[in-house]
């Protein structure tokens, strides 16, 4: 697969990057997670080589994306529909994980004539105690550091057993290493997807969904995955065994194989499947 190409977008007064994987086939839209950033889906990209074109944005405050200003559910939700319209993508297959599958799900409640088909991977409409703990607090993160090595040293000496998925953000500046993102905002933007959001995700019913549930999530409880799957009409639930909440990057080609599957079965011409396998 050639490498994708970037690209960069001015949307809603705020300057946008966003990987364009190309190819053949429908576009899958692909929202990562707080902390994460569009490169993340580069295997799912592969996977999906000469089936789908993969469209992957850095979201606001993320990535190469701009920082500062406000984070709200309302923001990101805009700045999507805003990408899609910008693209001429209308309708689109969206996925997210995580906040990205908040989003997802947001948008489609707000503007199901943008949304063909939606993908969740391990988002919970509970995002809130008892069920999750929503907030991780970042704000003692080092901010620049000698060495990429001396970043992931310095996060597990917080508490963090696993970086992987925020050393997606390493950059190395001209004064050291650090995170892409900046540490207030992140805070801001973890309390605004804090709440409960069950009625928004039955109200999104319209285009067929599946929920992807990681067998080890913290985030997304058997029941409230079950719930999600009964509550909104022509929803699928599969579970990924073995797998934490980045799902994707723990069983990469499992994940490209369930969203490919789900994908190609709301194609025109596809026989439609219901129900929960």
């Amino acid at each position: 697969m050639p490498p994708p190409t970037p690209r960069t977008l001015h949307l809603r007064g705020r300057r946008f990057s966003c990987l364009d994987f190309g190819g053949p086939g429908p576009t899958l839209l692909a929202l990562h997670g707080h902390f994460g950033r569009g490169t993340t889906y580069a295997p799912l990209a592969a996977a999906l080589t000469g089936r789908y074109r993969v469209l992957a944005p850095d979201l606001r405050g993320h990535g190469l994306s701009d920082n500062g200003g406000t984070f709200t559910l309302e923001g990101y939700v805009a700045d999507t529909a805003a990408l899609l319209h910008a693209l001429e993508l209308t309708p689109a297959a969206v996925l997210g994980h995580s906040m990205g599958g908040a989003i997802a799900f947001l948008l489609t409640e707000r503007h199901p004539e943008l949304v063909q088909t939606l993908v969740v991977a391990d988002m919970t409409v509970k995002n809130q105690p008892p069920e999750t703990q929503p907030i991780l607090d970042i704000t003692d993160w080092p901010r620049r550091v000698p060495s990429r090595e001396a970043l992931r040293e310095a996060v597990e000496t917080l508490g963090i057993p696993d970086t992987a998925c925020f050393l997606d953000s390493a950059h190395h500046f001209p004064v050291g290493w650090g995170f892409l993102f900046d540490q207030a905002d992140l805070m801001a933007s973890q309390a605004a997807l804090a709440g409960d959001f069950s009625t928004a995700w039955v109200r999104s019913a319209g285009p067929p969904a599946l929920l992807l549930r990681a067998e080890h999530s913290f985030l997304l409880t058997p029941s409230t995955a079950r719930w999600m799957a009964d509550a909104r009409p022509d929803t699928a639930l599969r579970e990924l065994p073995a797998c934490g909440h980045w799902l994707h990057t723990d069983d990469p080609a499992g994940f490209a194989e369930a969203v490919a599957a789900f994908l190609d079965s709301r194609r025109p011409g596809a026989g439609t499947q219901h129900g929960h396998p």
